[in-house]
């Protein structure tokens, strides 16, 4: 039993990508500022691709498009456990500040050169080329991305 494709759940790509439209069909004379505002307002608050075709029902193309449903790039990660990152890539990045330790160690015990503080930057350089976007953990979900209207 297949579901209604019109009860799927809209995302932000989504939004932005109807918003866009809907200012393609202001420029051509289709929509009135006015009109423009009230619609992109309930592009905002749409959480259906139902909610979001509506919004064209009386208009020719553009319209929005909407891909095949995905599945997730990663799990949430379950109660208790804020970091989904791999178990690889935590140890990694707890190994960025414990260098930053231990090259303060050995400047005061051992070497008295400066470039021993070269030691974490690598670390963190590695990191990155290693395991490239994965490598941060996920801002958004911390409420550090940027904001839109409808989050």
């Amino acid at each position: 039993m297949e579901s209604d494709p019109s009860n799927i759940r809209i995302g932000d790509i989504e939004r932005e990508d109807a918003i866009r439209k809907l200012g393609e069909h202001m420029s051509d004379g289709r929509l009135g500022v006015d009109e423009y505002g009230d619609r992109t307002a309930r592009v905002a608050t749409a959480k259906t691709r139902g909610e979001l075709l509506e919004l064209f029902d009386d208009l020719p193309d553009p319209r929005p498009h909407f891909a095949a449903a995905v599945a997730p790039r990663r799990a949430p990660a379950p109660a208790g456990r804020p970091d989904s990152r791999a178990v690889g890539q935590r140890i990694w990045a707890a190994m960025v500040p414990l260098s930053g330790i231990i090259a303060l160690v050995l400047f005061l015990t051992v070497f008295r050169y400066w470039y021993v503080f070269l030691i974490p930057a690598v670390f963190a350089i590695l990191g990155g080329a290693i395991f490239g976007e994965d490598w941060a953990p996920d801002r958004r979900r911390r409420g550090h991305g940027r904001r839109r209207p409808w989050d």
